[in-house]
């Protein structure tokens, strides 16, 4: 039976009838029995942790500093029975909520413990687990409806078999019942059916009312989901531009380099037959065109090699090797990385490592330099150190500022300490993937 222009409606009559013996019913049910107590527990922890502990010695000059040690540990552990409810309702109720992300971890005890306490996905955790509470106790209270509606069924079973000193729970108060005679019994069996009929539909109630909670407090929130968006197609375009230099580098190698240095072969065999007594001017020419071709060979080498270095194939510590190789300048390279970065990420790096050398050579007076390369927590860090006269600082327009926008486009941090006399300590941090 349908409704004009309208979906198919769903006769409401066997709609009640089979929703005990339904999965969701039984899903639905499940979950309310397994999420009260980490619920319950949950709550207790938090409050005694966040709110008397927590709080309650961040008050004091004495607890302070322990004081924020447990509101730390409270939103940690908000955050994992957060992350317990999800599981529990992708797997019971197809309830996909998204992980928020985790707080950049600082550099040091008092960076990370402001990282932590400036968690916002922790503190909306901590806000759902007490708002969650009352709707838990009501779905486990659905969960009796269940319970209490089972025994009830089996009451003429339980009378016939003797059992008839005992008196029948219910629910709701004032419902009871003592089968002391076969009729009372079949009235408590009649009774326990209605409440097997409504149990599905109070635990869907509660559970609907929890899935508008998760949605609006554990997941990461519009904003996060749209950073994370933008995240990844930077992430995408980035990758595609280091794609396609490299492309280029392979096509300008492959293709315009060898066309050019046949053309300058094939110049000098010109000009190892003419005969300069009888075409002077022609042999001029030719000698032109052959500098001119060997200039434009040199110069397309250096472009290609600026786009993507060859030397990046074998991976980052091998091309700042090369790098400080061909340097004018004793330079050692010191590289530990055990996890290997995007090439976007390798190509960034050789470029700052590249810029950095460079200013050293010429505007540091120093006698050698330091390269450091390492990876760890996500995140590769380069390292530039010299003995020169030091004063150097970011200025609008300067190579510095222009490398600090370069590293910004992926997230990345570029810091420079350089007291008067020196040493110069540049210090590159860039994500492993953009």
């Amino acid at each position: 039976m349908t409704e004009s222009g309208g979906p198919p409606v769903v006769p409401a009559v066997p709609a009640v009838l089979t929703a005990p013996f339904t999965r969701r019913a039984w899903q639905e049910t499940a979950y309310c029995a397994l999420s009260f107590v980490p619920s319950l527990v949950g709550v207790t922890l938090i409050a005694v942790i966040v709110v008397a502990l927590g709080c309650a010695l961040t008050l004091t000059v004495l607890g302070a500093v322990p004081g924020l040690l447990f509101l730390v540990a409270g939103l940690a552990l908000a955050r994992t029975l957060a992350a317990l409810q999800r599981r529990l309702a992708r797997g019971l109720l197809d309830e996909h909520i998204a992980e928020p992300p985790r707080p950049e971890a600082g550099r040091g005890l008092v960076d990370g413990v402001k990282a932590r306490l400036g968690d916002v996905a922790g503190w909306r955790a901590i806000a759902y687990l007490l708002a969650r509470l009352p709707v838990a106790v009501l779905g486990l209270w659905a969960v009796t409806w269940w319970v209490i509606g089972a025994f009830h069924v089996l009451a003429p079973l339980r009378w016939a078999a003797g059992q008839r000193d005992f008196s029948l729970i219910s629910p709701i108060p004032g419902l009871g019942l003592d089968p002391r005679s076969l009729g009372s019994a079949f009235a408590a069996a009649a009774l326990g059916c209605v409440f097997l009929l409504a149990a599905p539909w109070l635990t869907r109630a509660f559970v609907a009312v929890d899935r508008r909670l998760m949605r609006a407090l554990l997941a990461p929130g519009a904003v996060a989901d749209r950073v994370r968006e933008l995240e990844e197609t930077r992430a995408l375009a980035v990758d595609d531009a280091a794609e396609r230099l490299r492309r280029l580098e392979r096509d300008l190698h492959d293709g315009a380099q060898v066309s050019l240095a046949a053309l300058a072969m094939s110049l000098d065999m010109v000009r190892e037959q003419l005969d300069d007594r009888d075409r002077p001017e022609l042999h001029r020419l030719v000698e032109t065109a052959r500098d001119n071709a060997a200039d434009t060979l040199t110069e397309l080498r250096d472009l290609s090699r600026g786009l993507h270095p060859p030397a990046l194939d074998a991976g980052l510590p091998d091309a700042l090797a090369t790098l400080a190789a061909r340097t004018a300048l004793p330079v050692d390279v010191t590289a530990d990385v055990p996890d290997r970065p995007t090439p976007a990420i390798e190509s960034l790096a050789y470029y700052c490592a590249s810029e950095l050398l460079a200013n050293v050579i010429k505007h540091s007076g120093a006698a050698r330099c330091d390269v450091d390369l390492s990876t760890g927590d996500g995140t590769l860090r380069l390292t530039v150190t010299d003995d020169g006269h030091g004063g150097a600082h970011i200025t609008a327009g300067g190579g510095l500022a222009g490398l600090v926008q370069r590293v910004r486009t992926v997230d990345g941090e570029l810091t420079v300490h350089s007291p008067d006399r020196g040493p110069t300590t540049v210090k590159v941090r860039l994500p492993l993937h953009a």
